[in-house]
């Protein structure tokens, strides 16, 4: 029933490091690019890191490029953040979902609870 589960948020000192896991549907994961996505407190979920179906081509929004990594792990469905010289402004409820996202499947929403990363400085 569930389509999207993200973990491995917490809190984290400015400077350090978190990794992310999103494990995900096949039926989402296997036909789809997949992103993570953000939303800090007062503003829209915007999407960060994005990954193609199969690998080979990755984007990112400017304020993470550098510090921010996405992969994937077909065999498993699982998609990946790995987060490095974390700072303040990286404080957000983190979101997988696919690129573009799906908002529903089979009257189910997609939009899975998030994981809460935290920095503190």
């Amino acid at each position: 029933q569930v389509q999207l589960v993200e973990s491995g948020g917490g809190l984290v000192q400015a400077g350090g490091s978190l990794r992310l896991s999103c494990a995900a549907s096949e039926s989402i994961f296997s036909i789809n690019a997949m992103g993570w996505y953000r939303q800090a407190p007062g503003k829209r979920r915007e999407l960060v890191a994005a990954i193609t179906t199969d690998g080979g081509s990755t984007n990112y929004a400017d304020s993470v490029k550098g510090r921010f990594t996405i992969s994937r792990d077909n065999a498993e469905n699982t998609a990946y953040l790995q987060m490095n010289s974390l700072k303040p402004e990286d404080t957000a409820v983190y979101y997988c979902n696919a690129d573009p996202p799906i908002t529903t499947m089979r009257d189910l929403e997609v939009w899975g609870q998030g994981t809460m990363v935290t920095v503190s400085s």
